[in-house]
């Protein structure tokens, strides 16, 4: 299966879920191209079997290029199978009212596509005190406190869980090679 792996990021963490995403996908057999959707300028997703879109949550909103991307490959993309994968810190605690906020962001988010994923998942992201300036640091660990964490602001951490993501991963490949 010919796969497109488009994404948007900030920091970079949603990127480096994406090359998993690739070698997973490569190594179970499948052509992908990742692409970050700032260089998709001439992209035909047509010629793919099955795209990835991928973007990260910043105040409650993912890029607006992966937005405007989806928008303007709304027509092909509604007609391939597309997994969606929305990174964000939030998907790594376990509080109701913030997986309510994940989801209602998710439903926004795919609203703006105009056209609905057939696959939606929720991915923990990463503190990245490498790619943050002193405001973005100083916030960061703000809301990590607010979550009972401590973390050190010269190290970043990770908290995507690569395992519950392969799972994704090859569920929704093997779904999306049974709709081909």
């Amino acid at each position: 299966m010919r796969i497109l792996i488009a994404y948007a990021t900030t920091e970079g963490q949603t990127r480096k879920i994406c090359r998993f995403v690739s070698d997973r996908l490569v190594a179970a057999g499948h052509s992908v191209e990742l692409l970050n959707v700032t260089d998709a300028e001439g992209l035909e997703p047509a010629r793919f079997d099955a795209v990835v879109l991928a973007g990260s949550v910043h105040v409650g909103a993912l890029q607006p290029e992966l937005i405007a991307f989806a928008q303007a490959h709304a027509d092909v993309l509604s007609r391939h199978p597309v997994l969606y994968l929305q990174v964000s810190l939030a998907a790594a605690g376990q509080d109701a009212e913030e997986w309510q906020e994940l989801r209602e962001i998710a439903d926004k988010t795919v609203a703006g596509f105009g056209w609905r994923p057939g696959r939606i998942e929720q991915v923990a992201g990463a503190f990245r005190f490498a790619e943050y300036d002193f405001f973005k640091s100083w916030a960061m660990r703000w809301i990590a406190s607010q979550h009972g964490q401590k973390v050190d602001p010269k190290a970043d951490r990770e908290y995507t869980d690569w395992a519950r993501l392969a799972e994704a991963v090859d569920g929704w490949a093997a779904t999306a090679a049974d709709r081909r």
